[in-house]
């Protein structure tokens, strides 16, 4: 039996588990399962690594960054990016790796128009810089907005309506808004977004973030995560097959 599993916390709102034992039913993929494993801090992950046949997990927050010094070595992407998202483990060396880098730029590139040409990216954890690194890709400038003083960022109370409107691809990299805390949104000025304005948010939990919902009202094009999630989870099983 080959196990495979999450580690962050909470795990509350975890997408994986479910994606994964329902493909694995589906496709009668045998001697397989997926464990959620929530841990409260970082050095727990040490206690996941024992569990018996691990070959494999996906990383969500807060663990992104703080995972990489437990790892034996990463992938060129994770190295570039900065955050890791899946791990494979074989004959005890553990490798990270990013497809969360996938899964954005694919999710992303068919809701793109010409005129997204900047981008404000809400929050500066571990999705963000895969984010970032898509962006740069794609040749789009972007700011970094966080509540906390980080290099390169600016705060919410920097946003002038002149901000929003230059930059029309907003994506929220926080877990702001995710269930249960469905009331809560990002503190930008909505009133300024356009129907020019594409919001992206990263939760796909609920299905319509109230991020997306005051971006719908004001006329802006939305999408949220989950196509992000399944995109990223398939090449995370690709990744893992791959090492096997």
């Amino acid at each position: 039996m080959r196990t495979f599993g999450l580690i962050g916390f909470p795990l509350t709102h975890s997408f994986s588990q479910k994606y994964f034992t329902d493909k694995f039913l589906t496709e009668k993929i045998a001697d397989v399962e997926y464990r959620n494993f929530p841990i409260e801090k970082i050095e727990d992950i040490h206690r996941v690594f024992e569990t018996e046949n691990l070959c494999g997990l996906n990383v969500t927050i807060p663990y992104k960054e703080s995972i990489i010094p437990f790892l034996d070595e990463l992938d060129a992407f994770a190295v570039a990016v900065g955050a890791v998202n899946t791990v494979v483990i074989r004959n005890k060396k553990k490798v990270g790796y990013n497809t969360d880098v996938y899964g954005f730029e694919y999710s992303l590139k068919p809701v793109l128009e010409n005129h997204h040409t900047k981008a404000l990216v809400l929050g500066t954890g571990g999705s963000s810089k895969a984010v970032a690194y898509v962006l740069k890709k794609l040749r789009i400038e972007f700011q970094f907005v966080s509540r906390n003083q980080v290099v390169n960022s600016i705060s919410y109370d920097d946003l002038k309506p002149q901000t929003i409107l230059e930059h029309k691809l907003i994506i929220n990299t926080t877990p702001m808004g995710m269930f249960p805390e469905i009331q809560d949104a990002p503190g930008i000025p909505y009133s300024f977004i356009t129907s020019q304005h594409l919001l992206f948010d990263l939760i796909y939990n609920p299905e319509e973030t109230e991020f997306l919902k005051r971006g719908k009202q004001q006329g802006a094009q939305t999408k949220n995560g989950l196509e992000m999630l399944q995109l990223q989870a398939e090449k995370s099983w690709e990744i893992w097959n791959e090492a096997k």
